[in-house]
């Protein structure tokens, strides 16, 4: 049986919300790119020919006008809608909950789309190249796609220096691996903040604080898996919701990581973690959009990427950002 090509999952359904609508997301490039516009060309560079962009209904024509059109030029888009209301049969959202119900939450709205082993980013995280390498190279060997018990699923990871922010604090999953390199556990530190002595994360609002290394591995939600991961996802669904309505039912989610780490420690999946070189980037705060901005321009002058990515494409896509 040959290997499978890989499919790349962009979790999209909040891009925008910061800014007031797509239209409002600030370019970080020279010609008038946004951080997904780099992570879609390295992923395209490094083998991923078929995006799903996981969306929310309600910014599907902003969404294919700013970026979907321009795409599907450069590689085959499939879209999911992720919504408040898609839950298994006798469950419906609690009145007051806007938000959708989190990253796992996000992969289930992609359930009939997803086919293929599939690697998994935010859409506004800047990763770079080395990531996308790294991901496609471990999905697309026919031994992980046939991994059946455990599965194999793979992690990239960042050293926590490489993914910090000096204008606020950073949620991030700290890991723990084991001797050949396999995940042990991801922990999210939901606050975690440099000082002139280092890093460090508080869990009591600042009152106490714990220091974290520099060289630490962290999960910037970059992750791979095989299809049957998904099915994985929905068994667990119901018995989430449960808890978060009757514990969070405004703001509870289902993460990722945590379906990951019960998959884990039941020996159902085992998680390689990868290695990336490369520091993270993203406008988690505005004062952050500068240091992008230079960082992208002096990637680009070092010929990491071209001048203009998607020639002919950009200036209709753009015109009106």
């Amino acid at each position: 049986m040959g290997a499978i090509k890989p499919i790349l999952v962009v979790m999209a359904a909040g891009m925008g919300s910061r800014y007031g609508g797509l239209k409002q997301i600030d370019p970080v490039g020279r010609h008038g790119e946004v951080i997904i516009d780099y992570s879609l060309f390295d992923a395209r560079r490094a083998g991923f020919e078929t995006v799903v962009f996981i969306i929310k209904k309600e910014i599907e024509a902003d969404f294919k006008a700013v970026i979907g059109s321009r795409m599907e030029r450069q590689m085959q888009v499939r879209y999911a809608y992720q919504q408040l209301d898609d839950l298994p049969a006798g469950y419906t959202a609690p009145a007051g909950r806007t938000k959708p119900w989190g990253t796992s939450h996000a992969i289930l709205a992609a359930r009939d789309v997803i086919d293929a082993p599939f690697a998994v980013i935010n859409a506004d995280d800047y990763y770079g190249p080395a990531a996308f390498e790294e991901i496609y190279r471990y999905l697309a060997d026919p031994a992980v796609q046939q991994a059946q018990n455990p599965a194999s699923y793979a992690m990239v990871g960042y050293l926590l220096e490489n993914t910090v922010t000096e204008n606020g604090h950073v949620a991030r999953g700290v890991c723990v691996e084991n001797a050949d390199h396999t995940l042990a556990s991801v922990t999210e530190r939901t606050r975690i903040e440099t000082y002139p002595g280092g890093i460090h994360y508080t869990e009591d609002e600042g009152n106490t604080w714990v220091d974290l290394p520099a060289d630490s591995v962290v999960s910037m939600n970059l992750w791979g898996f095989t299809p049957g991961f998904v099915g994985e996802t929905q068994r667990r669904f119901a018995a989430f919701l449960d808890t978060a309505l009757a514990e969070n039912p405004l703001k509870g989610e289902y993460f990722l990581p945590s379906v990951v780490s019960a998959l884990v420690a039941e020996k159902k999946a085992s998680v390689k973690v990868l290695r990336s070189p490369d520091k993270w980037y993203g406008v988690t705060y505005q004062q952050d959009k500068p240091v992008v901005v230079a960082a992208i321009a002096a990637l680009t002058a070092a010929g990491v990427y071209p001048e203009t990515l998607w020639p002919n494409t950009q200036k209709e896509a753009y015109g009106n950002v």
